[in-house]
C-alpha cells in the first residue's frame, strides 16, 4: 500500500509540474501576440555586460550580443510606431568585432539615436555610444578608455620547475603565436604589439569621425584613461549631461511630439531555453575533459578586447 501511494503522489507532482510548464507556455505565446507598440513611441534597447558576437554569453555572466541588438534595431526600424531609438548603456566594453557591427548598424539608422550611459559606457561600449546622433550621460558616468586590452598566459617558468618540456611542432613560423608553454621572442611581442596599434588606430578614428572630431584630438585622449561626465562633456566626447527623464524629454522635444511612450526591447528568455542554456553547458564541461580543456586554454591565450 506504501508503494502504491508513493507511485501515485510522484505521479500527481509530474502532473502538476506539467501543468505549470504547460500554462507558463501559453502565457508566453499569448503575451508575444499581444505586444502591441503604442504610438509615438521609443525603443529603448539595452547594451549591458560584455559585448559579444552572437550568443557567446553564460548563464552566470552579463552580456549583450551583437546579432541581437542588430535584430531588435531592425525592428524598431521597421516600426512605423517606433519614432526613435535610446540605447541605454551600462557596460564596459567587450570584443572588437561585435562592437564594431553594432556601431555600424546603429549608423545606418534614418531614425533619430540617443545613447544613454548609465554607470558605464568605455570602450567598445563607448565605440557604440558614439555612433548614436546624441550621447547623454550622468556627471558620475565612466565613460571613454579609449584604448585595446591584450592579454596571454605564459607557464613556461612553471614547467620548467616541474621539469616538463615543451615540445614545438608547427606548420607556419608563427602558428603557436603566445602559446603559454613557451616564451614569447621579442620579434613576437612586436608583431603582437603591432597588430594591437592596428586595432586602436581603427577604433580611434571611428571615434574621431563618429564625433566630428581630427585624428589628432581624439588620439591625444585615447590613452586607454576613462573620464567622467562633466570631463566628458569638456572633452567633447558626449552631448549633454542627464538621467533617462531627460533623455526622453530631449528626444520629445527634438521631435517636436506631445507626449512619448516607451517601448522597451529587452532580451526575453523563456524557462526553457535557460534550462536549455544550463543543461548544454554542463555537459559540454563534464564531457570535454582534461585533454580537450588544455587545448581550449591555449586557444583563449591571446585576448583582445575593448574593454
Amino acid at each position: 500500500m506504501q508503494k502504491r501511494g508513493k507511485a501515485s503522489l510522484v505521479k500527481k507532482i509530474l502532473k502538476t509540474i506539467f501543468a505549470v510548464i504547460l500554462v507558463i507556455f501559453i502565457l508566453s505565446i499569448l503575451f508575444a501576440m499581444i505586444n502591441i507598440t503604442l504610438p509615438n513611441s521609443v525603443a529603448i534597447i539595452p547594451i549591458k555586460g560584455t559585448i559579444v558576437s552572437g550568443d557567446s554569453g553564460s548563464f552566470f555572466e552579463v552580456t549583450t550580443s551583437a546579432d541581437a541588438v542588430i535584430e531588435k534595431i531592425e525592428k524598431a526600424e521597421e516600426n512605423p510606431n517606433i519614432k526613435a531609438i535610446l540605447f541605454e548603456i551600462n557596460s564596459g566594453g567587450g570584443y572588437p568585432v561585435a562592437s564594431e557591427e553594432i556601431a555600424q548598424k546603429i549608423k545606418s539608422v534614418k531614425k533619430p539615436t540617443l545613447a544613454l550611459i548609465r554607470e558605464v559606457g568605455a570602450s567598445g561600449a563607448y565605440w557604440i555610444a558614439s555612433a548614436s546622433d546624441t550621447i547623454m550621460a550622468n556627471r558620475m558616468s565612466v565613460t571613454g578608455s579609449i584604448g585595446v586590452y591584450a592579454s596571454y598566459l605564459e607557464f613556461s617558468g612553471l614547467l620548467n620547475e616541474h621539469n616538463v618540456s615543451y615540445q614545438r611542432i608547427i606548420a607556419g613560423k608563427y602558428k603557436d603565436l603566445g602559446s603559454p608553454y613557451k616564451d614569447m621572442t621579442l620579434e613576437e611581442e612586436e608583431l603582437f604589439q603591432a597588430q594591437v596599434n592596428k586595432i586602436h588606430e581603427y577604433f580611434v578614428s571611428e571615434i574621431a569621425s563618429n564625433r566630428n572630431m581630427t585624428f589628432d584630438e581624439t588620439m591625444a585622449i585615447s590613452t586607454g584613461m576613462f573620464y567622467l561626465g562633466e570631463e566628458a562633456l569638456e572633452l567633447g566626447l558626449i552631448d549633454h549631461i542627464g538621467n533617462k527623464e531627460d533623455a526622453l524629454n530631449f528626444l520629445k522635444q527634438s521631435l517636436n511630439l506631445n507626449y512619448i511612450n516607451e517601448a522597451e526591447y529587452k532580451e526575453k528568455r523563456g524557462i526553457s531555453s535557460i534550462f536549455t542554456s544550463v543543461f548544454s553547458k554542463q555537459s559540454y564541461a563534464i564531457g570535454k575533459g582534461i585533454g580537450s580543456a588544455l587545448t581550449d586554454n591555449r586557444k583563449n591565450t591571446l585576448q583582445i578586447s575593448l574593454n
